[in-house]
């Protein structure tokens, strides 16, 4: 299969972090999928890379997508970037999002990433897999 899920995955979770009330509670409504212009608040979330695999069949058309949530803060500890990374996590793990194309057949947590970065940031990776069928 080719890239066509990408667009419909790439809504529908946009879409569920923006409408998670916890997330919300936490870091407002500072979940990006383009980072706006000028100074950024000090803990947002940001849509990230995104890596897909053919896994259609004969019969049906699939892709895996493995793609990245980042929590990114500019805070002196992890506190609030680990708690915001928690309910990313929460909000999409199992998730049964609604897609504008193709199926989606599971959402899975993969692996998360914390460290430091220059200029004082703390930034957290998490990677989720999706499979979707046509």
């Amino acid at each position: 299969m080719s890239y066509v899920f990408s667009q419909a995955l790439q809504e529908a979770v946009y879409g569920a972090l923006i409408a998670d009330t916890d997330l919300a509670g936490l870091v407002g409504a500072h979940v990006y999928d383009a980072l706006p212009v000028g100074t950024l608040p000090d803990l947002y979330v940001a849509l990230g890379p995104e890596t897909v695999r053919d896994s259609g069949d004969q019969c049906t058309a699939g892709a895996e997508h493995d793609f990245t949530v980042s929590v990114i803060t500019s805070q002196a500890g992890f506190h609030d970037a680990k708690t915001a990374a928690g309910f990313v996590s929460e909000a999409l793990d199992g998730a049964d999002l609604s897609l504008s194309r193709g199926t989606l057949v599971g959402l899975w947590f993969r692996q998360a990433r914390a460290a430091r970065q220059s200029g004082g940031l703390r930034r957290i990776d998490l990677t989720f897999r999706a499979r979707i069928d046509e």
